[in-house]
């Protein structure tokens, strides 16, 4: 009888990679657990299979193999106290950089500390014993699947990032033969570094997109090289209000993105290069997944599989590799701009169908995004003020930022606070939310706090977010999310004296508007481009309803593809004109 691979989906996944990292040399304990990656390697010729009995002395000869050979090595053994004997030798391996890869096997979770035979826990390891470590469970479906691949991808890269060291992979395992004659297509990850050879398509790309996150603000040569890179490859620059990039390829994507009844083609690139930390900017965000393939570009080299379809990480600065990709593009032949013009046709496009908006925080961003004064700075607040600004562009000169780092609502007013303190002299806005407001309302009360201070709070009564209707909140509760999931009725309950008493009593000049007509009024004061003698404060009053329907408007634009002038906008004029040549017309 002919023996193949394991049926064991986590050994098939790890014997994949190692071949598609070009690890050969495995140094294997006998046992039952290890039997699906041991028997699996046993039967490719493809693998260099040493047997060693002692675990402890096992580890010892993969560090010399490591050492001699330059190659990382595996080690496997089975249960109970087997591994404990890899403790010397990863040692060892640890403090000379060698790249030994430990996997061990369990039968899964439930058996930790159920007294089942031959069961411990290896969740924790000293940490001079390796440089990164992973437990796996049993793959039931494709989200177990791909994050398999994923964490023993980041392993397997682990043993020679940075000068090298050892790894820890723990993979549950399942009782299986070894009937499998074709193993699965697995994901591999590649980290390119500065002085690597870097890749080269071998499959004509289309669309090229960067996407940028919050970012730290971009030098003048950063965005040249930002730009160069653009102009060679026909991309675009995918941004949010804390991306802080301003150059000719900034492209606001949400209003696109965003609508629920059109997927415009714009959204989905065959490659995406990913710059940047976190972003607030959840519709782009949902759209993005649809991109083909992934590139992540930052000088920590760390693996962020953000969209799930990551293939290289560049552990570089980001202006090396998009000058490297300037002088060496990724395509052969572009039409300049078509990329860049397309999205912004369809920005525009979208943008002109907006029909007049209730009074809510989607109004708010709308009319008073484009008048903020030039050179201010502006905060926003997370969850429904952020979705509803990323929808329209500030002037160029407005610099941005949100707390999208663990997105909360805690700290929006004393980061603002914290960042005004820096510039005393510039016009620092915010605007947030009645929940944000209050929660970080001791802020304002600070002796620091600068005339150059403007806010505004949308006091809708309740976190807003929790009530629209993308929300589950809204879906399945609807009402009844206002008791406890959206907090309503807190801090007075819409108050007309709340927060005009608090902020006059700290020396602030106090604005408010119920509607349209009185927010025009005092917008024209709260917009003075001049510091005035007092910070200020526009408190504005919506409500529910009319948040929702403004919400609902806005990604309710199109419904259809405009096919001819979206054609026109990607390939040009020149490829209309190829086209209708081809076609005879």
């Amino acid at each position: 009888m002919h023996k193949h691979y394991s049926s064991d989906k986590n050994a098939q996944i790890l014997v994949v990679l190692l071949k598609a990292h070009g690890i050969r040399k495995i140094v294997a304990s006998p046992g039952t657990t290890n039997m699906a990656l041991v028997g699996s390697c046993q039967y490719d010729p493809w693998f260099e299979v040493y047997s060693c009995v002692d675990e402890r002395s096992a580890a010892y000869m993969a560090c010399g193999l490591a050492d001699e050979s330059g190659e990382p090595v595996v080690i496997t053994c089975t249960g109970a106290s087997a591994s404990r004997n890899y403790l010397p030798g990863l040692t060892e391996a640890y403090y000379r950089k060698l790249p030994v890869l430990a996997v061990t096997f369990f039968v899964g979770y439930y058996g930790i500390g159920n007294l089942v035979p031959q069961v411990i826990d290896r969740s924790v390891w000293p940490k001079d014993t390796f440089k990164y470590k992973v437990e796996l469970p049993h793959i039931k479906d494709d989200a177990d699947f791909q994050f398999a691949e994923l964490k023993m991808n980041t392993a397997i890269l682990e043993l020679t990032r940075n000068g090298g060291g050892p790894a820890h992979i723990n993979l549950a395992t399942t009782k299986g033969d070894f009937s499998v004659k074709k193993l699965p297509e697995v994901r591999v990850l590649k980290r390119i570094n500065y002085n690597d050879q870097f890749p080269i398509l071998t499959k004509q790309v289309k669309r090229v997109a960067i996407y940028i996150c919050s970012h730290a603000v971009f030098t003048e040569s950063e965005t040249k090289a930002i730009d160069a890179f653009c102009k060679k490859n026909d991309a675009v620059v995918f941004c949010d209000h804390t991306s802080r990039y301003k150059g000719k390829y900034r492209t606001m994507l949400a209003l696109i993105a965003g609508q629920e009844k059109y997927d415009s083609p714009l959204c989905f690139p065959d490659l995406l290069i990913h710059i940047g930390e976190l972003s607030g900017d959840y519709m782009t965000y949902g759209v993005l997944k649809g991109a083909k393939n992934v590139w992540r570009v930052s000088p920590d080299g760390e693996v962020r599989d953000t969209f799930h379809k990551l293939t290289h990480v560049f552990n570089m600065q980001e202006q090396t590799f998009f000058e490297h990709y300037a002088k060496h593009p990724l395509r052969e032949t572009v039409d300049e701009d078509s990329y860049l013009n397309a999205c912004i046709a369809e920005y525009k496009d979208l943008y002109e169908k907006i029909p007049e908006l209730p009074f809510s925080n989607n109004w708010v961003a709308k009319y008073v995004a484009p008048r903020i004064p030039e050179k201010s700075v502006l905060h926003l607040g997370l969850s429904n003020t952020l979705r509803a600004w990323t929808f329209f562009e500030l002037p160029k000169t407005v610099s941005t930022s949100s707390n999208v780092g663990c997105r909360g609502i805690d700290g929006v007013l004393s980061t603002f606070l914290g960042a005004s303190l820096v510039q005393p002299n510039v016009l620092h806005f915010c605007v947030l939310g009645d929940l944000t407001f209050f929660y970080d309302m001791n802020a304002i009360g600070n002796r620091h706090v600068g005339n150059n201070l403007r806010i505004i709070l949308v006091n809708n009564g309740r976190g807003m977010e929790f009530r629209l209707h993308s929300h589950p909140g809204q879906r399945l509760m609807g009402e009844d999310a206002d008791a406890y999931v959206a907090a309503a009725g807190h801090f007075g309950e819409k108050s007309p004296d709340l927060a005009k008493g608090y902020s006059q009593a700290l020396g602030f000049e106090y604005l408010s508007a119920n509607n349209k007509e009185e927010f025009d009024i005092a917008i024209k004061r709260f917009l003075t481009p001049q510091i005035t003698d007092k910070p200020m404060l526009l408190e504005v009053f919506t409500d529910s309803e009319s948040e929702r329907n403004s919400l609902q408007a806005l990604v309710n634009l199109k419904s259809e593809v405009n096919t001819k002038k979206l054609v026109k906008a990607v390939v040009g004029k020149s490829g209309v004109k190829l086209a209708k040549k081809l076609l005879n017309k």
